[in-house]
C-alpha cells in the first residue's frame, strides 16, 4: 500500500519547477558523492548516480566501508534499478545488488512482473539465514533505490516527503514511511560542499518480515528513524539528499555529507 498527502497550492519554487520544466522531454542526470560519519570519524563513501525523466527513471549507488569501521567491518556493494513513473509512483522493472562483505560475495537481482518481485539470484541462499517473507509481504513492493526515486519526485512534484512505501531485497521486507519537517537552511561545514536552503524530511523504516533465524527479534522489529534534507544543487535538477542522519544497528547514529556532484550524459554511468 502506498499513501500520498495533497499537493500544495504553493509547490517550494526552489525544489520544484526549474526541475519540471527541464525534464519534460528527458532525464536528468548527475552524479552525487557522499561522506559518512560516526562519532566523528569516516566510516563509509557513497557515490549515487541520478537519472530521473518524466516517464522512466535509473538509479545507481556505490558504497564502500573506510577508516576503522572498513578495517574491522570491510565491505563494498554496487546497486542499480531501472523503472517508470505509473501515475506518479515508481514501478521497478529490475533491479540488481552485488557486494562483498567479510570477504563474503552478496548478490541480489530481481524482475519485477505485474506488481509482483521475482528473485531471479540471490547469494549467498536466505535458507539458513532468515525467515522466509510470506508472498503476500512481497506483493506490491520496491527496491530500496526506487523508494529513495520517490522520496525525490514527491518533493519536486509536490515540495512535500508524506509518502508509505513497502520494500522487498530477496531477505527483507521493510515498510518506510516519511513526513515533511519544513524548510531549513543548512549553515557551511567543513564536511559538505552544499550550504543553504533545504527541505527537512523524517523518516522510519521498521522490519516486518525477514527476521534473522538467530537473531533478536524485539531489536530486529525496533524501528530506525533518520532525517534527510532535500535541495536543488544546479540548474535544472531534481532536488537530492545533501545531508542525511540517520540510526544503523551498525554503526549508530551516523551522519552523511554531500561532498561533490558532476552533471552531465555521462553522469550516472560513472558511478559503479
Amino acid at each position: 500500500m502506498r499513501t500520498r498527502a495533497a499537493p500544495l497550492r504553493l509547490i517550494l519554487p526552489c525544489l520544484a519547477a526549474p526541475w519540471l520544466g527541464a525534464t519534460s522531454a528527458a532525464a536528468a542526470e548527475l552524479r552525487a558523492e557522499y561522506r559518512t560519519y560516526a562519532a566523528g570519524l569516516p566510516v563509509a563513501e557513497v557515490e549515487a548516480g541520478f537519472g530521473l525523466g518524466p516517464w522512466t527513471y535509473q538509479m545507481r549507488m556505490v558504497y564502500r566501508t573506510t577508516g576503522l569501521v572498513g578495517f574491522f567491518y570491510h565491505g563494498h556493494q554496487f546497486n542499480q534499478v531501472d523503472g517508470t513513473w505509473q501515475d506518479g509512483a515508481p514501478v521497478p522493472r529490475e533491479f540488481q545488488g552485488v557486494g562483498e562483505w567479510h570477504g563474503e560475495p552478496r548478490v541480489a537481482r530481481i524482475d519485477y512482473q505485474d506488481g509482483k518481485p521475482v528473485v531471479r539470484a540471490l547469494v549467498p541462499p536466505n535458507e539458513g539465514e532468515r525467515e522466509p517473507v510470506p508472498p503476500a509481504l512481497q506483493a506490491n513492493t520496491i527496491d530500496s533505490l526506487s523508494a529513495i526515486a520517490d522520496l525525490i519526485h514527491q518533493v519536486a512534484t509536490t515540495g512535500r516527503c508524506e509518502a508509505t512505501v513497502h520494500t522487498y531485497d530477496g531477505r527483507r521486507a521493510t515498510e518506510v514511511s516519511a513526513r515533511t519537517d519544513g524548510p531549513e537552511v543548512l549553515a557551511p561545514s567543513s564536511r559538505s560542499s552544499y550550504a543553504g536552503s533545504a527541505l527537512r524530511c523524517s523518516f522510519r523504516g521498521e522490519l516486518v518480515a525477514g527476521f534473522r533465524l538467530a537473531g533478536d527479534r524485539a531489536a530486529d522489529r525496533k524501528p530506525l528513524h533518520g532525517v534527510a534534507w532535500l535541495a536543488q544543487v544546479a540548474p535544472n535538477t531534481p532536488p537530492i539528499p545533501v545531508r542525511m542522519s540517520f540510526e544503523t544497528r551498525w554503526f549508530g547514529d551516523v551522519t552523511m555529507y554531500l561532498t561533490g556532484v558532476t552533471l552531465g550524459a555521462d553522469a550516472m554511468a560513472s558511478v559503479r
